[in-house]
């Protein structure tokens, strides 16, 4: 159960075909076997090797939130650049242009 005080992360999921999904969760292991079990996301539904290729504790939930929508506007080759590069989270905000969430 997920309460005000729980630290929430952001994560990139690869799937065998080389798609990237974002995602954000208080249990980055749970959350993978729950994709894995086919539920949640549509777009992983089916797929079953499944990698979690970057995953970061970013605190809040709404900054968790913002993380993710502003990743999910990436381009692939942005998103590939971002796993290579496996941000912590000051260079995360930069990478993404945005001002910290104090």
């Amino acid at each position: 159960m997920e309460n005000n005080n729980s630290i929430w992360f952001l994560y990139i999921i690869r799937t065998a075909k080389q798609s990237l999904y974002t995602g954000i969760t208080t249990d980055v292991t749970r959350r993978l076997h729950q994709h894995q079990m086919g539920k949640g996301a549509k777009h992983l539904k089916g797929h079953k090797d499944l990698t979690v290729v970057y995953q970061l504790s970013v605190g809040q939930r709404s900054t968790a939130l913002k993380l993710e929508y502003r990743i999910k506007q990436l381009s692939k080759i942005q998103k590939e650049k971002l796993v290579l590069l496996s941000p912590n989270l000051d260079e995360l905000f930069t990478f993404l242009n945005l001002k910290k969430i104090e």
